[in-house]
């Protein structure tokens, strides 16, 4: 590692969870503010619309008092400078870029209803349209807001990982004294204490002890792992059952989590932003009206007065204005996003749910994704009695809060097993447990029990010495008995989930940090297309990349710190909701019942949604396709000329279509998700 990126590891994740901070704290500034300006204008708007002379004519009601019309004007006036700031402001940056939009559209269209309806106050024989800016401005702003509500996903992956950080550590003094000391202090070659159940608070190796240690929240591994003298530990891993002595090797900043947290924020950063399909609609739409406005005025200029070209041009630009086209993406997104979450599918970020539909491959974790994540007893094999075996490793077990001994207690009390009295209970720090039960010395560990008491295997259990499962070996009077084998449990819905995502043709993957034969005997049982076993966190982003390079599209579905970069580098990140917050942080997609069908639900949902977006996006163009034209004068030859009043109501007629068929997605969801 260079100077520069020490530089960088050492101050990313201060600076990045203060960029990442204001980033989430802008976001939500900037719904909230969409919420407010729409409640105003909201309210305002009643007064604008009861006041004006094409409501009332509508309706059959009449409201007329001194200074009418100038009433409407100054309440029109703060709907337009307070409701329609924030598409003010944001058309300046289309029309840098040189790339009108939506905010362009919209902005046209409330500024020239705007102006011109003020002009009319003074010049006799025009005709007002405040209350089309008044609709227009509360429609873009409630759309706005959905949608900003629906994409609401705070970049708070990498404080989350921060947190997760050790802040202090235990130092031995050369004088063999401890200081508690910040874990920024520590320097290489130092020595610390971490008693069980700490966090290791950097990179090292064991100078002194034994232990088992959990490392599945980093590299994936399902079992704890046993640390001896001349092992390595992470910062990050739980110490769970002996105090360690560890010789620091890196500090904080160069730490195994500290580079996850590089990853992350790399792949943060590097995550492409597909544009939006209506603002592309409007653009053209911009466009079209900008030069069919033109067209209007001088052909009317120069076929009647210079007033009626004025009108027909200034109806063109106002006929444009997008209600429809405004809400045709945002209110299939808001209902899309409640039905997902009644199939248990949290979406929080658009637009990668929109590319979920798109999918060539799908890579899972293994453990907490496509297994439940913990240890449970597969099998039990018994020498002797098999209920006597299971009564006296329980009794043994229950008096450990280790996990693999809690797992064992769980598979007991499931056979009817007894408990006996306990004598002189020891436990060995990753090796195992001893007592006495009846006047016998009864013990239960694993592998290293046996090296411990140089045990033979009895030839009846030899079969099971090369299983890829965990092993704990019953011993009574230094004769072993009997056998439990642990394995992490295969989800009951992940094979199903598998088979309806390859027949949908996406090709499936798996990506652990656990071993080969851990990882073979999973996907040969679930059925994934193909695997890669003994991975860690760079190298899963490295697999993503490269299936990426081969011109997929590619969907990533974990659970644990580990997978927060692949799930950031991958198209779509889809996090397990039972996973860690970093691993739910950092993903698009949650899957809140920790079923992995939900997966599959979520890539039909996002066909039916993009299916029911275009539908939108056509209607609320076609009110455009037909009324721009006719406003323009087209068919006037023949009589027929549309007038802002008609105009509105196809407007009207268009944006309660859009509002109808988006509601019409659940059940083409369901015939779908049927037919599967």
């Amino acid at each position: 590692m260079d100077a520069a990126d020490t530089m960088h590891s050492k101050e990313g994740h201060h600076t990045h969870k203060k960029e990442s901070g204001h980033a989430a704290m802008g976001h939500m500034h900037h719904m909230e503010e969409m919420k407010q300006r729409f409640i105003v204008s909201t309210i305002l708007s009643i007064p604008v619309l009861l006041f004006s002379p094409t409501i009332q004519q509508w309706f059959s009601f009449d409201i007329d008092f001194p200074y009418r019309e100038f009433v409407v004007f100054l309440f029109a006036t703060i709907i337009y400078f307070y409701g329609g700031k924030p598409f003010l402001v944001m058309t300046v940056s289309e029309i840098r870029s040189k790339k009108p939009g939506m905010m362009t559209l919209i902005s046209m269209a409330i500024s020239v209803a705007y102006f011109y309806s003020v002009m009319t106050l003074f010049m006799p024989g025009g005709k007002a349209f405040f209350w089309e800016l008044a609709t227009l401005i509360d429609i873009m702003l409630i759309g706005h807001y959905i949608e900003a509500k629906s994409v609401l996903g705070a970049a708070d992956a990498l404080e989350d990982l921060v947190k997760m950080m050790p802040k202090q550590a235990m130092r031995i003094k050369s004088d063999g004294v401890l200081e508690a000391v910040d874990v920024s202090q520590l320097r290489i070659d130092d020595i610390i204490l971490v008693r069980p159940g700490e966090s290791i608070p950097a990179d090292g190796v064991v100078e002194e002890g034994e232990s088992m240690v959990d490392e599945a929240l980093l590299t994936g591994e399902s079992k704890p792992v046993y640390k001896a003298p001349g092992s390595e530990v992470f910062m990050g891993s739980i110490n769970l059952d002996g105090a360690l002595r560890i010789r620091i090797t890196k500090e904080g900043s160069d730490s195994y989590l500290s580079q996850v947290i590089a990853l992350v924020k790399e792949a943060q950063q590097s995550r492409s932003k597909t544009q939006d399909l209506a603002n592309r609609a409007a653009g053209w739409l911009f466009y079209a009206a900008v030069a069919t406005g033109a067209v209007t005025f001088a052909v009317w200029a120069a076929i009647a007065s210079p007033m009626d070209a004025v009108l027909r041009a200034v109806t063109v630009l106002i006929i444009a204005c997008p209600h429809a086209l405004g809400l045709a993406v945002p209110l299939v997104v808001a209902i899309s996003t409640s039905l997902g979450a009644t199939k248990g599918i949290l979406i929080r970020n658009r637009q990668a749910f929109e590319t979920l539909r798109e999918i060539d491959a799908i890579c899972f974790d293994k453990t907490g994704t496509i297994t439940e994540g913990h240890l449970a007893v597969s099998k039990a094999v018994a020498l002797t009695d098999e209920k006597e075996m299971l009564s006296l490793a329980r009794s043994i077990e229950e008096n450990s809060e280790h996990i693999i001994a809690q797992a064992i207690v769980d598979y007991a009390k499931e056979k009817g097993t007894r408990v006996y009295e306990v004598e002189s209970f020891t436990s060995f720090p990753g090796i195992g447990a001893e007592a006495t039960i009846g006047g016998h010395l009864v013990m239960v560990g694993g592998p290293q029990l046996l090296r411990k008491e140089a045990l033979e295997i009895p030839s009846e259990m030899k079969a099971y010495e090369k299983s890829s499962a965990t092993k704990v070996w019953v011993v009574v009077d230094h004769r072993i008995v009997g056998l439990f084998l642990l394995d992490d449990t295969i989800r009951k819905t992940s094979k199903r989930a598998i088979a309806r995502l390859k027949a949908l043709g996406i090709e499936t993957w798996m990506l652990t940090g656990d071993n080969e034969a851990v990882a073979a005997s999973v996907a040969q049982i679930s059925g994934v297309d193909h695997y890669r076993a003994g991975l860690l966190p760079d190298e899963k982003l490295k697999a993503i990349k490269a299936i990426k390079e081969a011109g997929k599209v590619v969907a990533m579905v974990g659970d644990g710190v580990n997978d927060a970069p692949a799930l950031l580098t991958a198209d779509i990140g889809i996090a397990i909701g039972a996973g860690t917050d970093i691993a739910i942080e950092s993903a698009d997609i949650i899957l809140t019942q920790s079923d992995l069908e939900s997966v599959a639900d979520a890539v039909t949902l996002s066909k039916a949604t993009y299916r029911k977006m275009k539908e939108n996006l056509w209607w609320a163009a076609g009110y455009n396709i037909v009324a721009i034209p006719l406003a323009a004068g087209v068919l006037a030859k023949w009589g027929i000329i549309i007038d802002p009043a008609v105009g509105a109501v196809l407007m009207s007629a268009s944006t309660v279509i859009v509002a109808l068929n988006a509601q019409l997605l659940k059940s083409a969801f369901n015939r779908k998700q049927a037919v599967q």
